[in-house]
């Protein structure tokens, strides 16, 4: 008998179970979510983190390229760089021993019960660390300095990567004793560097002017400019031409690429790019002129500017008082800039100094009489000692008169009753419009940061707008028709106007760059040969026989005006002693301009003929010596 066989439809099948279907589904989501993310990590997101891991892994470090040097004309050195020797001790060196006092302090400090701040124990380690080492310098070359915490703290926060400067400019003694007695493998090390090293100390110290450190210069081609960078101290221009072509003479940023370890010490060196030295700068400055008008202003206060007038380029350029240079480098200290500003001998008076130019400025109204027509070849004042506008006397210098004065007698004894009688006749917008057309309103553009704008040629509108709608007096025409006033300028405009004159135009552009080009004018002085020849005659007269007789000699004839002016400056009368004129007399090569302020007592007197003329004297004679 078979046996039977039942079938039956209730039996479960678990290929068809319906959690199962969801279970896979759910498991393909999620590696697909997985494989998704790897893939938008590896290929969308590998880029980010290659560069979070070079940043991790890698510092760069920037070293600056010493500055270019800087010449006068005759490629003599005005700037040069200097070796800088400091004592400097790498921290990288240093691990072992930070561990160890770190580990001193905090087993100093259980033994007595004290739980004090870690941190403040990591400090105490280092200066403890970094102290011996300075106390080593310190009785090598007999020196008493003392690391400061919060100096090291700062280094390790944002310089881990650069030596830690104990002593900067060593002194050559203390360099020799160091470099003899200090291990080659001691953590100390005797790094050089560069300094600004001016050889003839204050000549031309306002043009030239200095550098600080600074850690603001351009990265130059070192790659890895997003890691974390290091700058070492450069230097940057802080005044005059050092300042003024900063970005030429400073040189092409080199530096270091770094692998570090977990502390972000340095490991291993992976690139290096050696900095470059900055372009040379060749100015128009003559270090023998220079050191000649500097000799010739001495102790006075005041400023000299000299220009070759063919091409406009500046020969020398003084103010005085003076700094000298080398106390600059590598910085000021606070004493010295306290010394400094203590004799005003920050501002420069040839580009930063207003002065009523006095008499020399009655170039400029015979020059507009001239061409309005208030004077002509026939003019002749009679010269009582003074002169009335209104009810107000305006003296002459020579109260006993000169007597009758052609404009070019006028010009030869400055003549204040010649000009204030054509002056208001004149008028002031005549003497203003002529003023400005000589650009005496503005600044000269000469390459030196800091020259004032603030120069002033006042006129009726001026006056209101300065003073509450004050009117405009004819005696203030008088005033400014002999150079005092409101008038306003520098020595170096001065300079500009006779150099200017000699080459009858209306305007040199002062440079201090030396280049072979031509010189930049302005048109001319638009004045008849005739007419003009007056202006230069008067002035030819003045250096052979006149006020400015003891500028020039029997062998450099000299054309000149002198001016004498009063302020009150620091509340004590002041005497303005100006010189402006041109020599030779035929074929004029250089234009001078002097300053000297002075307080006359009983012993000194100060005036454009006896003062100034006999500075401007040996800055011509210097010029000529050359044979330039």
């Amino acid at each position: 008998m078979r046996p039977s066989i039942r079938k039956t439809s209730e039996a479960p099948n678990p290929q068809v179970n319906p959690r199962l279907y969801l279970l896979y589904l759910v498991i393909v989501i999620c590696m697909l979510m997985l494989m998704g993310g790897l893939g938008y990590r590896q290929l969308v997101q590998e880029e980010a983190f290659s560069a979070a891991a070079e940043r991790q892994n890698y510092r760069r470090i920037l070293m600056p390229g010493p500055r270019g040097i800087i010449y006068d004309r005759h490629g003599r050195v005005l700037v040069g760089n200097r070796p800088l020797f400091s004592a400097v001790v790498y921290l990288n060196e240093l691990r072992r021993e930070f561990r160890a006092e770190y580990y001193n302090l905090v087993r100093w400090n259980r033994e007595r019960g004290l739980n004090p701040d870690r941190f403040q124990l990591n400090t105490e380690a280092r200066r403890r660390v970094v102290q011996r080492y300075m106390s080593r310098i310190n009785s090598l070359i007999g020196t008493d300095k003392d690391v400061d915490s919060k100096d090291i703290e700062r280094h390790f926060s944002q310089s881990l990567l650069l030596p830690f400067p104990l002593i900067k400019d060593l002194p050559s003694e203390a360099y020799a004793k160091l470099i003899e007695q200090i291990s080659i493998d001691s953590p100390i090390q005797i790094i050089s560097g560069t300094a600004r090293w001016y050889p003839y100390g204050e000549a031309a110290a306002h043009s030239l002017g200095f550098v600080s450190d600074s850690t603001e210069f351009p990265e130059g081609t070192l790659p890895g400019d997003t890691l974390l960078t290091f700058r070492n101290e450069g230097q940057i221009g802080r005044s005059g031409l050092e300042k003024q072509f900063n970005s030429e003479l400073q040189g092409l940023t080199g530096g270091e690429i770094w692998t570090v370890d977990p502390s972000g010490f340095q490991y291993e060196r992976v690139v290096h790019e050696q900095p470059r030295k900055g372009t040379d700068l060749t100015t128009s400055l003559d270090i023998d002129v220079q050191l000649a008008a500097e000799a010739a202003l001495g102790d006075k206060t005041g400023a000299v500017v000299a220009i070759e007038i063919e091409t406009g380029e500046v020969l020398a350029i003084v103010s005085k008082p003076a700094y000298d240079l080398n106390d600059l480098s590598p910085f000021i200290s606070f004493k010295v800039d306290k010394e400094i500003r203590e004799k005003g001998a920050w501002l420069n008076r040839a580009t930063q100094g207003l002065y009523p130019p006095g008499s020399t400025f009655k170039l400029i109204t015979a020059i507009a009489g001239l061409r309005t027509g208030t004077i002509n070849p026939e003019t002749v004042i009679d010269c009582q000692g003074f002169h009335m506008v209104g009810r107000r006397i305006f003296h002459c210098h020579r109260r006993s008169g000169h007597g009758e004065e052609s404009l070019v007698e006028a010009i030869r004894d400055s003549c204040n009753v010649f000009f204030y009688n054509r002056g208001t006749e004149t008028g002031i917008w005549g003497i203003a419009n002529e003023a400005r057309r000589f650009h005496l309103d503005q600044r000269t553009g000469i390459e030196l940061p800091g020259e004032t704008g603030r120069m002033l040629v006042p006129d009726p509108e001026w006056k209101a707008a300065r003073f509450y709608g004050e009117g405009w007096f004819e005696g203030d025409t008088a005033n400014v028709s002999i150079g005092q006033g409101f008038l306003l300028l520098t020595p170096m405009q001065m300079a500009t106007f006779a150099a200017s004159l000699a080459r009858e135009t209306t305007f040199l552009h002062p440079t201090l760059l030396h280049a072979k080009r031509e010189a930049i004018t302005d048109g001319p002085i638009g004045l008849p040969a005739d007419r003009l020849a007056l202006i230069k005659e008067g002035m030819r007269q003045a250096g052979e026989r006149g006020t400015a007789r003891l500028a020039g000699n029997p062998m450099l004839p000299v054309a000149g005006k002198t001016g004498t002016a009063q302020v009150r400056k620091d509340g004590k009368p002041t005497t303005l002693a100006w010189f402006v004129g041109y020599a030779p007399v035929q074929n004029p090569r250089i234009a001078v301009a002097v300053l000297v302020e002075g307080v006359p007592n009983q012993e000194t007197e100060y005036g454009g003929g006896s003062t100034a003329a006999p500075i401007a004297k040996e800055v011509f004679q210097q010029f000529i010596h050359e044979g330039q």
